[in-house]
Order: structure tokens, then C-alpha cells, then sequence
């Protein structure tokens, strides 16, 4: 989607181009007896058919897009309850062996470093684990973002085959849109419609 970003800054660019010329040759050809028919003749500026789409909306209407989310938010969790159990772990054993100390329940100075060495394992193993917890789940977050990406960027590659717009747009790539260009609606129940039949046909 970043491609249409770029498509609407190089249209705007040769639209600037296009005036500017325009306004040369008119100056240019003044007073000339055919320039002034030629140049009246021709348009000043292409016209350009630009459609947006909102992406909040997308986010959370597109089916996939919410099926994404629900996913971020199990794994989330998943990796913050195994952050909780390990720390709840590592405390249980430092406070085991804090009340030892005191109590002094360490018959013998070996007794207590290796019940310290056991604590510098747990917390050295949870770290470990916890990032490694962390790659797994960052890495299969980025895989479903780039699907779902890849699936609204099929999606609008189909559609405008029909529709044959210049460019369609996020909202947030301009500062104000025509609301009557808003095609959202028509995209996210073109999403839902292409997604739910896919998962039907896995059925």
C-alpha cells in the first residue's frame, strides 16, 4: 500500500509540471495567430480518479484483521504469563533462601553458594527462555502482519481492475478527502466477502 503513497506524490509532481508548462507556452505564443486555438484546445491538467480508504476501519472490520489481533493478544499474554510464572519462581527461591540466612538455616558456607548458584541458573535460564519466547512470537506476529498486508494488497490490485482508478489512497496519506471518495465500505465487504469464502472452502 505504501506504492499508492508514492503514485499520488508523482502525480502531483507531473499535475505541477503539466500547469507550469501550460502557463509557458501560453505566455510564449501570445499574439501568434494559431497558438491561441491550439493552446485553447487542450486541457491544462489531466484528470486524475483518486479513491481512499480508511485503515482504522479496516483494521477493525476486515475479518482477518480482527482474527490478527485476537492472535496478538493470545500470544501477548502467553508470553507474559511465562514472564510472571518464572519471576514468581526466582522470587519463591530468593525468599527460601533470605529466610535461610536468617533462620540460619546454612549448616555450611557450600550449602549456601549452592543454593545461590541455583538462583543464578533459574535467572540466567529464564532470561533465555523468555527472549527466546519473545523471537518466536515477534517473528510469527510479523508473519501474519505480512500476510494480512499482502492480502489487502491483492485484494485492491483485483478490484481496481474493474474500477480502473489513478490511485487509491490511505486516509492518513492526505490532510482532507472529499468524503464522497471513500470507498471503504465497498473494500472491507470486498475483504470479508473474498475471506469468509476462503475459510468456507478450507472447510
Amino acid at each position: 500500500m505504501n506504492n499508492l503513497a508514492s503514485t499520488a506524490k508523482l502525480l502531483s509532481i507531473s499535475l505541477a509540471l503539466a500547469a507550469g508548462l501550460a502557463s509557458c507556452n501560453g505566455g510564449d505564443t501570445a499574439g501568434k495567430g494559431a497558438a491561441p486555438s491550439v493552446a485553447s484546445s487542450a486541457p491544462a491538467t489531466a484528470s486524475i480518479n483518486i479513491r481512499f480508504i480508511d485503515s482504522d476501519s479496516i483494521a477493525s472490520r476486515y475479518n482477518l484483521a480482527k482474527d490478527f489481533q485476537e492472535v496478538s493478544i493470545r500470544a501477548f499474554s502467553k508470553l507474559d504469563a511465562a514472564r510472571q510464572s518464572k519471576a514468581n519462581a526466582i522470587q519463591n527461591l530468593a525468599s527460601q533462601i533470605q529466610e535461610k540466612v536468617q533462620n540460619n538455616g546454612y549448616l555450611s558456607e557450600t550449602s549456601y553458594n549452592s543454593d545461590m548458584a541455583k538462583l543464578n541458573r533459574m535467572q540466567q535460564d529464564a532470561e533465555q527462555s523468555l527472549a527466546a519466547m519473545q523471537r518466536s512470537t515477534e517473528q510469527e506476529l510479523n508473519q501474519l502482519q505480512q500476510a494480512m498486508n499482502d492480502s489487502i494488497n491483492a485484494f485492491i490490485a483485483d478490484y481496481n481492475k474493474s474500477k480502473g482508478y489513478d490511485a487509491i489512497l490511505f486516509r492518513h496519506a492526505g490532510v482532507y478527502f472529499n468524503p464522497a471518495l471513500d470507498i471503504t465500505d465497498e473494500v472491507v465487504e470486498g475483504l470479508n466477502a473474498r475471506y469468509n469464502k476462503v475459510e468456507t472452502s478450507k472447510d
